[in-house]
This record gives structure tokens, sequence and C-alpha cells, in this order.
């Protein structure tokens, strides 16, 4: 072992420099155009390496990048969950390891195939997308800042997401990564598995990314001006979301239920909020159960009544099931009489957050929210409506799974709505993180987001992923915005990620086929 580290620790360096390059891309660091060159050490760093070498190296690589971006998961445990500190950071390290399985899979997979410099530009990109998706669907899924959403802030980039989603966009990222270190290693007249890439191979494959890119930024300008010309025409509603900021650690405490409730009452009915058709209050907002609790829910009632307008409201719920109670994170549609006309059920549930999963075999692990039991999914896709209007509910960081949004607009959403409770995150990264990450599905399903947040970031993004009226991170806030109700489906909205899956998919099998049989 130790005698491999000492033959290979330049490359070593070279894989977790890269990581280390790719967490910068992200927020808070927010250096997006690294993506576009953080792989290039990494390439390098595979260039004479066997599979076995290439998963050790890749997979340093997605240790460093991971144990950079998510750290504020031992924030988080510590201080919320009452996790011992150094218990926290070894669940970060499991954390860590786990998603670092993907790049190096991602290496290994590379080195086996041993494609030569022009196939590896293609090749590259498809196995990323795939292993991305992979990512994002086993163990229910944890797509958390993948490469695309680095770009989030480059208007004209993002605009081919809704063609093929976030992982097209990923998939580009690679294709520049695998470009720049071919055109390295020509320069540098170095090998790639055995084969120097030519001056006239790195000229071709620099060719094709400067094609590629071209069109990229020309699809995003006429997009841009296309769907402005729609929002323009597009019927339109004031929408105000209203930020408390309510401290985490008086949220659930019996003794502030009055306050926070007063609170959220009173700045509902500024001259911001109270102008507005809709008003939305953050994920949780009621930290009592919405219309069960009759003092604390007529005080609620009464505002909405005084405001004459239609709320969106977090509360937890609760129904009768045939053994036992099922409890709910879920979103109320109220009118402006007071009354339910409609609730959204949380679908995508945070393990250890908001259940336990495999409760039966890990009967010692609780959960982080011990307030309330453990929560129940609702039925994906069942938008709120009122008059002709559907709302597609996003709770917390359901706004990270593309197909949750895709189904909403499939059945109708003429306005994303994301509610969440960021206060878990204090002042990290991960609330950038989060809220960088909804602006792809305001763009993919071309539909206004409004983001309602607890303590921030609260806000809007318009359908072509310009961030608008953002707010501050632990301020009491209230935002109005003007919102377009468009109703046409995006390309992506219609066939998600088949499309770009098959050609991915088509590839990797092509190349295998070729390694197996020739």
């Amino acid at each position: 072992m130790w005698a491999w580290v000492k033959n290979h620790r330049s490359r070593i360096i070279m894989a977790m420099a890269s990581g280390l390059l790719l967490t910068f891309a992200f927020p808070k660091i927010d250096q997006g155009w690294l993506a576009w060159i953080a792989l290039v050490p990494l390439f390098l760093a595979l260039r004479q390496a066997d599979p076995k070498s290439g998963f050790v190296l890749g997979s340093l690589f997605g240790m460093v990048h991971h144990l950079g971006l998510v750290y504020w998961t031992v924030h988080t445990m510590h201080h919320y969950g009452n996790v011992p500190v150094d218990q926290a950071i070894g669940i970060l390290i499991l954390l860590s390891g786990y998603l670092s399985l993907f790049p190096g899979a991602f290496c290994a997979a590379l080195t086996w195939l041993r494609p030569k410099p022009i196939p590896l530009i293609i090749l590259a990109p498809a196995l990323w997308v795939i292993l991305e998706m992979a990512r994002a669907w086993l163990f229910t899924g944890f797509p958390w800042a993948l490469l695309g959403y680095s770009q989030y802030d480059h208007l004209l980039l993002i605009q081919v997401s809704d063609l093929f989603g976030i992982y097209g966009l990923s998939g580009l990222i690679l294709l520049s990564n695998a470009v720049l270190s071919v055109v390295v290693l020509a320069w540098l007249e170095v090998a790639w598995l055995d084969v120097i890439p030519s001056q006239k191979t790195a000229a071709i494959t620099g060719v094709v990314l400067m094609i590629t890119l071209v069109a990229v930024f020309g699809y995003g300008a006429w997009r841009i001006h296309s769907i402005d010309r729609m929002v323009a025409t597009a019927e339109h509603m004031k929408v105000a979301v209203v930020q408390g900021n309510i401290d985490q650690a008086q949220k659930w405490d019996p003794a502030f239920q009055v306050l926070t409730t007063v609170k959220y009452r009173n700045l509902s009915l500024e001259p911001p909020a109270k102008e507005a058709d809709l008003v939305i209050w953050p994920e949780t907002a009621t930290p009592f159960y919405f219309f069960d609790d009759k003092i604390l829910s007529d005080m609620v009632i009464e505002g909405i009544k005084a405001s004459k307008s239609l709320y969106i409201i977090g509360s937890p719920s609760y129904a009768a099931g045939k053994e036992a109670m099922i409890f709910h994170n879920s979103a109320y549609l109220v009118s402006a009489q007071g009354l339910s006309k409609g609730k959204y059920d949380k679908v995508h549930l945070v393990p250890f957050g908001e259940y336990v999963p495999l409760k039966r075999w890990l009967p010692f692990i609780d959960k982080l929210v011990a307030q309330v039991g453990d929560f129940k999914p609702g039925r994906q896709g069942n938008t709120l409506s009122w008059e002709g209007h559907h709302v597609g509910m996003l709770i917390c960081y359901e706004s990270i799974f593309p197909g949750l949004a895709r189904a909403m607009v499939q059945n109708g959403a003429h306005l994303l709505v994301n509610i969440t409770n960021d206060a878990w995150f204090g002042r990290t990264s991960a609330a950038f993180q989060h809220f960088s990450m909804a602006v792809f599905r305001a763009v993919e399903n071309r539909r206004y987001l409004a983001r309602a947040a607890n303590t921030g970031i609260s806000g809007f993004i318009d359908p072509c992923g310009r961030i608008v009226s953002p707010t501050a991170l632990f301020q009491e806030a209230v935002v109005n915005q003007e919102v377009s109700l468009l109703k046409e489906p995006s390309f992506y909205s219609r066939w998600g990620e088949w499309p770009l899956g098959v050609v991915v998919f088509g590839m990797l099998a092509l190349f295998i086929g070729k390694k197996q049989f020739c």
C-alpha cells in the first residue's frame, strides 16, 4: 500500500487537486469557471493507470471534493441532532466515501475501456452522466451539487437544461475537461494510455468543443429571447414570500408557538404581502397541526381573512391509518375565507431527518426531528389547484430532484413553489448550494419558481433562470413579485432524461461491445 502511494505520489496530488478545484466551483466560493478545467489534473493522473489504480485515484478525487462540499452535515447533526462532533465527522466521512464511489467507478471504467483520445471526449461525458443519474436514484438518491449545478448563474449556458436537464450540462462540462486534457497531452507530447495525441487530434477535439459551445450559447440567446416574449404576454399574478427567521432551537418549543404565529401573521399583513394574490409561508411555518390546534389556527385564519389573499402554508399534518396515525410534512392551500382548498404531502422524505430507513433493522437510530412521528410520503405530482390555476409544490430538498418538478408540470402546474426550512444549515454554504439548485427546476420546465425559506434564501427565479429579489440569511423579510403563469411544457418537461439517457447508454454499449468483440 505505502509502496503504491510512494510510486504514485504525483498522481495522487493531481487527483486531490482536481477535487479541491471542483469544490471551489460551487457556492459559497462560487467560481463556476473552475468546473470547466477542474478535472484536467485528474485526467492527467489517469493517463497510464489501470482500472484498480483508476478507481483509487477517482475515489481520492471524490473524497476531497465531497468533504469540502458537504462539510455542513457536521454542523447540522451536531447542533440540531445532538450528535457528538466526532460521530458527526465520522458520518461525514462515510457519506463522502459513498459519494466518492461514483467518480471512482468513472475512472475505473475509463481506464478499463481504454479509449483513444478522440473517443475519450465522447465516452467520458457519457460515463459521467450515467453515474450522475445512478447517484440520483440509488438508495432514494442524493443528487446534491451535481457538476452542472456549478453553472447556475451563467444564464446563456443553463438554457440548454430545458432540453437535457441538469445532466446535459454536466456532460458538456465533462466534454470541456476531456478536450482540454487531450490538448495538454498533445502539447506536452505525453501518452494517454499508450497513445500520444497528435496536434491534429488536439485540433479536432478543440473544434468539436468550440462548435458545441457555440451551439449551446446560440441556443441560450435564442431561448431567452423567446421565453421573455412568452412571459410578457402570459397571465400574471402577484406572489409574496414571507421569511419569518425563526430560530431552529425555538421553532418546536411550545413556549414560542404563539410568538411564531404572530410574527408570520404580522409580516403577512405588511404592504408587500398584503398586495399579493398569493402569499407563501415556508416549510412547517406553523409549528403545530394547522386546522387541528384551534387557538393557533384561528390566529392564522384571522390574519388570512384580513389580508384577503390566497395562502400556501407549510405545516405538519396527520391522518388516521389502519394501525396507527400517519404523519405528513405538508403544504396547505388556504382561501381568502380561511378554508382549505387542498393539501400537498411531501413525497421525497429526508432519510434520518423525516424517517428512518430500514427502521426494523436499525432500531437504535433515531431521526434528527423528534417532535413529530415518522413522516410518510405523499403522492407524486399532486398539484394544488384553484380557479384554473395549478401550483407544483416542492418541500425542502425535493427541489434537488428534477423528476418531482417535472411531474408537477406534467400534471398542469403553471407555477412552481419551493418551501423550505434551511435553518438547519446555519451560515454554511449549504443554504447557498440548496438555492442554486432550484434555478434549474425553473429553467428545465420554463416556469416561475417562488421560494419561501424560514431563514433564507427566499426569492423568485424566472423561467430563464434569473434570480429575482433574493433575501439575506437570518433576516425577517417579505418579498413581492409579479410572476407569469406559463402553460406550455418544455421538451424536458415532456420527455425528461429519456432522450439523453438513450444516447449515453447507447454510446457506452457501443464502446463495451467494441472492447469485448474486437
